[in-house]
């Protein structure tokens, strides 16, 4: 009976590590399956906040300390892309937007886009970088001390910009988000605590498996609508896609420009984690009470973020021959060459 048991608990853990090791062609059928079965994205809605919740423990759960502590210790680069996925990101959209006038002439898309513009990077880039061969762990240096500083960053750019447009106070957000930044980084310590960081990395495809079903959760719930839109409104649709496409260019090409300096593979990688904002964690933030344009834009946002990985390929392949430099100015090989 015992071996039966331990029979029956490994196939979930197979599947799981089966499906950890599909990576982001996993990713993408679940933006397929979202698209497809829209009323799961009705279903699973009201359980975004906590999904939001469960991928930061894993993604908190996985980062190594030690090597954060290390990189600290040039933190030139680290400073500068925190600063500008920070402060300059949000500011400069906010003043775009205003010179344009599109709070007026479109309140939820400009809500959406401040969104987008204050939240921190996406969890998931520091493995989106490594994937593609680039500098991994100056990603997620950069996302370490980006996220610490969205609690306080967001409030101040809700209130400058879209304090009328939101359902809670610019304080609230502040606390929201410290709560939910703060309590999965307290659950990814214990969890660390208790299992060890050498069991965590065993086990990494299994728990690669776990986040992929997590996801799903956030991505059902923001694709639901999509495909009925799209039949609905049609060109509405399309040009949004391509407005959230040339964001991400926009944001992606501003810098690499910026932070050329430090070598093109390097400054690809920040390309990638600015480009790709962790609009989840402001759903979760902001329990999902928000106008139905904006969830779409969110939605058609996932796009440009999913196709990146592939999308980036050939470019990365022709920057990872260039040199790099570290903060201090010295050479560096490439992930891919070490």
């Amino acid at each position: 009976m015992t071996i039966g048991l331990l029979r029956g608990a490994a196939l979930p853990v197979k599947g799981l590590a089966w499906l950890g090791r599909q990576g982001t062609r996993a990713i993408a059928a679940l933006v397929i399956l979202g698209l497809l079965v829209p009323p799961l994205g009705d279903i699973l809605r009201p359980f975004v906040t906590e999904a939001i919740f469960a991928l930061l423990c894993i993604s908190f759960m996985r980062v190594d300390v030690a090597q954060v502590r290390a990189n600290l210790r040039q933190p030139g680069t680290v400073l500068a892309a925190t600063a500008w996925t920070t402060l300059a990101v949000p500011a400069l959209a906010g003043l775009g937007c205003l010179a344009v006038g599109l709070d007026v002439r479109s309140p939820d898309l400009f809500l959406a886009l401040m969104l987008q513009a204050v939240a921190s990077p996406m969890m998931a880039s520091p493995a989106l970088a490594a994937l593609m061969g680039l500098d991994a762990t100056l990603v997620l240096i950069t996302l370490v001390t980006s996220t610490a500083l969205i609690p306080f960053t967001a409030p101040l750019f809700a209130y400058l910009f879209v304090v009328s447009a939101l359902t809670l106070s610019p304080l609230a957000l502040g606390l929201k988000l410290s709560a939910i930044l703060g309590g999965s980084l307290l659950v990814a310590a214990i969890i660390r605590k208790l299992v060890g960081a050498d069991a965590i990395r065993r086990h990494k495809e299994p728990i690669d498996g776990i986040n992929i079903l997590i996801l799903y959760v956030f991505v059902a719930a923001v694709m639901g609508n999509v495909v009925s839109s799209f039949i609905a409104r049609p060109l509405l649709m399309i040009a949004l896609t391509l407005f959230a496409f040339a964001v991400f260019l926009v944001l992606l090409v501003a810098t690499m420009l910026l932070f050329r300096k430090i070598g093109a593979g390097r400054a690809l990688a920040l390309g990638l984690m600015v480009s790709q904002r962790n609009m989840g964690l402001m759903l979760a933030a902001t329990d999902g009470v928000l106008p139905g344009a904006t969830w779409l834009y969110f939605a058609l946002s996932q796009f440009p973020i999913y196709l990146a990985p592939q999308l980036l390929k050939p470019i990365a392949r022709r920057v990872l021959a260039r040199p790099s430099f570290d903060a201090a100015g010295e050479p560096v090989s490439s992930p891919a060459n070490r």
